[in-house]
């Protein structure tokens, strides 16, 4: 079993209460918008660190991670992407891809807004962790923290800051 973290749009925001999460879970996923690798500078020397670049990600941040990154965790086929839409409104640049061969969790950041529902057609699972960082229309900046047990999602849970 794996507990997982799973954040996104930190838009170069890090701070202890993002930090006393990190120290909880076996890895920390960031689905893009990182911002300043200072964020994820300070994840790595923490926990294992999966993540992808996002829109607003300069050239040093794009250097040191991609725009996908596709795994396996226990038996779970993941896809980590920044822009990938939701079930039934992909994003263009993935749609054909997830089509033909989707994963079993579809991660993506970029919208603000936490979402996880499942996709009956594709038999998949898409989460969208929100924002945590400062930056953005946001309200609630939020996190998501889940286990992976073999082919097994479970305990799935919102982490909520105040704005």
């Amino acid at each position: 079993m794996i507990k997982i973290l799973l954040l996104s749009d930190t838009h170069s925001h890090i701070d202890d209460g993002i930090l006393k999460y990190v120290k909880q879970a076996d890895e920390v996923w960031h689905a893009g918008d990182i911002g300043d690798l200072k964020v994820t500078d300070a994840i790595k020397s923490l926990k294992p660190l999966k993540a992808v670049y996002g829109n607003i990600d300069d050239t040093h941040v794009r250097m040191e991670f991609p725009e996908n990154n596709r795994f396996m965790c226990e038996g779970v086929d993941v896809w980590i992407t920044h822009i990938g839409g939701y079930p039934s409104a992909y994003n263009v640049r993935v749609r054909e891809e997830i089509r033909l061969n989707p994963p079993q969790l579809f991660i993506c950041g970029h919208s603000h807004i936490l979402k996880v529902m499942p996709d009956r057609k594709l038999n998949l699972l898409h989460m969208n962790p929100g924002a945590v960082g400062k930056h953005g229309f946001h309200k609630k900046r939020t996190m998501l923290r889940f286990t992976i047990d073999g082919k097994k999602i479970e305990n799935l849970e919102v982490i909520e800051f105040p704005s």
